[in-house]
């Protein structure tokens, strides 16, 4: 498709096709001005088209969310460092951790079980409970 209309091969130029005999430039240049002030209306609808389907991807990936919600008397496992990882098979998680603090908006204070807490926070979407 070329601006609205079928592509001709140079042999339908060539030999004088019902295509190229019955082509009047006058029509041609009537609808493509059509079509130059429809423009503002088809960018308009394209953009509500994308602006719907931006809020329907959005409420299908909420609607997959999990919060959770850890709690000071929790255990669990933190994702491991990449400098942590010494190959592909390595452990994906570290731990397991207790819960010092809970910080609010998704942060928390960690500890070892054995030592104190550690220096930084952690997101919630880097933890995972600890079952033993």
């Amino acid at each position: 498709m070329v601006y609205g209309l079928d592509a001709m091969i140079p042999v339908e130029i060539q030999k004088s096709s019902t295509r190229f005999q019955n082509f009047v430039i006058e029509e041609s240049n009537e609808r493509r001005w059509v079509n130059l002030d429809l423009l503002d209306k088809v960018r308009e609808q394209a953009r509500a088209k994308a602006e719907a389907l931006k809020r329907r991807v959005e409420l299908k990936q909420k609607s997959k969310l999990r919060p959770r919600q850890f709690q000071v008397i929790d255990i669990v496992m933190r994702k491991a460092h990449p400098y942590q990882l010494e190959n592909k098979l390595s452990p994906k998680r570290t731990g397991p951790f207790h819960m010092v603090e809970v910080l609010g908006n998704g942060a928390y204070r960690l500890g070892t079980l054995e030592d104190g807490p550690i220096p930084r926070t952690w997101n919630e979407a880097n933890l995972k409970f600890y079952f033993s």
